[in-house]
């Protein structure tokens, strides 16, 4: 990937970062279950370190 291929993916991640915790504040609000989405939050995590990592190297 190169530097811009990271800049745009960085900037989905964090687009669907919010997304989900939007959903997740919702889910909260009517007692929903949060595994799922809480698990997602901690996968984007992971991915946008990665992401950022290779950005500071590219």
């Amino acid at each position: 990937m190169n530097k811009k291929d990271i800049e745009y993916k960085i900037l989905e991640l964090k687009n669907e970062y919010l997304q989900v915790q939007d959903n997740l504040e919702k889910l909260e609000y009517v007692k929903g279950n949060l595994a799922p989405l809480q698990k997602r939050l901690t996968e984007m995590e992971e991915e946008l370190r990665s992401l950022n990592q290779m950005l500071s190297k590219a």
